[in-house]
């Protein structure tokens, strides 16, 4: 499944590494903001979890103000596809147009509502067509003709974090990943060519343990193999899936140890609740510009250059960081290392296809030709 996996997204990769009309399907143009009513429905927390509802409620939320544009947005009663049903429903009754939907949780919610409500344009971050279809997807990059998708070139942003660590001056990486899934795959094997580059580099001895959760949440098992990491000298790790990043936060606390966050920026979630500093950047998927490319398409009638398509979005400037769909956090700490000078160096050589980096996650584990990998697969 891996390889099939693989072959989608080079070809996604080469359709798509930005937002790109590619001649549309359905759906009637909104056509001006007076017509547009935008709805967000949460997955299942709030608009404060610091995460991909807190982002995409603000993207949306700044969208509606500087557009006078009628926005809102509704939170499922649980965590399950009825419960999600029935908030798109009540935001369609309520006369809502347009619905905006972060993570991959809405797969579902996404099958049951698209058709019954083909006048409405659904926007969906994150949902990829292996969430919508499963193993029985034929991977054409396409999904219901009201709906699109985003998904995300996780190998980027991992690739810049790893690279960042080792320009850093941290030589003990790790990396935890929840869930041994294609993007959870694809930050973890992107973080390590980015830091065996550095290595290369620097001439420096790098050494990488990684692992899996096989959870997207922390425990006291996973917690007491990051203690034995921190204590054995690892300096950083990059936790990578949902809220595994507890465990890895609560054994760096123990030793002084770093955090690398993942998705969002998670400095203010992890360095809130288990020390300030912790956080040293996070690898960030772009959900903001994101949501306000498509709401600037829906409001300008370009909706048929998205509808029914799944795009995989990367890098599309060399100059401003803001166009691109990943990157480090705004919070990154700069160290004489790696300024944020040498960031945007690192993110135009990558645009301009001096770096490149592979999204190739069939191998079984992550290789690398200067630093030395220490491989656990599954914790647990």
């Amino acid at each position: 499944m891996k390889k099939k996996i693989f072959a989608v997204l080079v070809a996604a990769t080469m359709v798509a590494s930005s937002l790109v009309g590619c001649g549309g399907s359905t759906g009637a143009s909104t056509g001006s903001s007076a017509e547009m009513k935008v709805a967000m429905v949460t997955d299942y927390g709030d608009i404060t979890d610091q995460s991909f509802n807190q982002s995409t409620y603000e993207a949306c939320k700044a969208f509606g103000d500087a557009n006078k544009v009628d926005f809102t947005y509704y939170k499922p009663e649980g965590d399950s596809d009825a419960e999600r049903v029935a908030m798109i429903d009540k935001a369609v009754a309520d006369g809502y147009n347009v619905v905006v939907m972060p993570g991959y949780a809405f797969a579902g919610a996404i099958k049951e509502t698209a058709e019954t409500y083909p006048d409405v344009k659904f926007v969906a971050l994150d949902v990829s067509e292996y969430d919508l279809e499963g193993d029985s997807s034929d991977f054409n990059n396409k999904t219901f003709d009201n709906v699109f998708s985003a998904v995300y070139q996780e190998e980027l942003p991992g690739y810049m974090a790893g690279y960042a660590a080792v320009k850093m001056g941290y030589t003990k990486l790790g990396f935890l990943g929840g869930m041994a899934v294609p993007a959870v795959i694809r930050y973890g094997y992107g973080f390590v060519q980015g830091a065996d580059a550095a290595a290369a580099e620097l001439g420096a001895d790098v050494e990488i343990n990684y692992a899996y959760g096989n959870q997207f949440y922390g425990d006291s098992d996973i917690t007491a193999a990051m203690d034995t990491w921190y204590q054995g000298g690892t300096e950083v790790v990059f936790a990578c899936g949902g809220g595994i990043f507890s465990s890895a936060a609560e054994a760096a606390a123990k030793t002084g140890g770093k955090v690398i966050g993942v998705d969002v920026d998670q400095k203010a979630t992890i360095d809130g609740a288990y020390g300030d500093g912790m956080t040293i950047t996070s690898a960030m998927k772009g959900l903001q510009a994101t949501v306000n490319t498509l709401l600037s398409a829906i409001r300008d009638g370009k909706w048929d250059s998205y509808a029914g398509q799944i795009q995989n979005l990367g890098l599309v400037s060399a100059d401003d960081m803001s166009q691109n769909y990943v990157g480090l956090a705004d919070s990154t700490v700069w160290t004489d290392g790696f300024k944020e000078a040498d960031y945007k160096a690192l993110v135009a050589d990558m645009v301009n296809g001096k770096v490149s980096v592979s999204n190739d996650s069939s191998a079984e584990q992550p290789s690398a030709t200067t630093a030395k990998i220490n491989f656990q697969g599954n914790i647990k």
